[in-house]
């Protein structure tokens, strides 16, 4: 969730958020890590929005302090809540709804890549994950940039992909196993944010002023306790 005002004096767009990351396994380094991720991956395709270059701008907040009250009535657009632990039930981060400002983060998923954040944020912003899961594109198996004479790749996949999306062997855990199996689906860390992915959020459609933001989501307000794994059995 965000808010979408131009900048003036800079000559841009901003689409502005800011995270409040609280859990045993929050900490004031990967918050600052966290946020810097969603920044640099919405920003690397340097989208015009209405003529003008559209600019992520993202901060995060360790708040070990953080109160479900706090969660449940916050009235600011621009805020969003996640928590971060070890453990999640689901065994995978996930945002509470597309268009959320709540959410939960599994801290491997973060460590592995920063492509995880991103997409998560993506779905805060209101996108889904892609119809076709099935990428895979007529390269050679096993083709790798500066390997061979063509000196071509596909694409990477967007950032809306998710684990288990058949792609071109390149973009898998394992470039070496076949399509489907264990190691043979889309690594994450080969995700990015793609102009489509921005197009897709149809930004066009407002026209905000400073004075009269366009709020972009919508409130979930869902404060999580920590997820406990289950009980070893005698």
């Amino acid at each position: 969730m965000g808010i979408l005002f131009p900048d003036t004096k800079a000559g841009l767009f901003i689409l502005y958020s800011e995270f409040f990351f609280y859990g045993n396994a929050a900490s004031e380094t990967l918050v600052l890590q966290v946020a810097n991720d969603i920044a640099t991956y919405w920003n690397e395709p340097e989208y015009f929005l209405h003529g003008v270059l559209l600019r992520f701008l993202i901060k995060g907040h360790y708040a070990p302090q953080l109160q479900p009250q706090e969660v449940w009535y916050n009235t600011n657009p621009a805020c969003n809540y996640y928590r971060i632990e070890e453990y999640c039930n689901l065994d995978i981060s996930f945002t509470d709804g597309l268009g959320s400002n709540t959410g939960y983060f599994k801290l491997d998923n973060l460590l592995h890549t920063g492509s995880t954040a991103a997409h998560e944020y993506g779905h805060s912003l209101g996108l889904d994950h892609p119809g076709e899961l099935d990428i895979r594109s007529d390269l050679p198996a096993h083709f790798a940039p500066n390997h061979g004479p063509a000196q071509t790749l596909s694409p990477p996949p967007g950032i809306m992909y998710p684990r288990g999306t058949l792609v071109d062997a390149y973009y898998q855990y394992a470039p070496d196993v076949p399509a489907g199996q264990k190691g043979g689906t889309l690594n994450p860390a080969y995700r990015r944010v793609s102009y489509t992915d921005i197009a897709s959020l149809r930004l066009e459609r407002f026209r905000p002023s400073a004075n009269s933001p366009a709020v972009i989501g919508e409130f979930t307000s869902l404060w999580h306790e920590a997820h406990l794994p289950p009980p070893l059995q005698a």
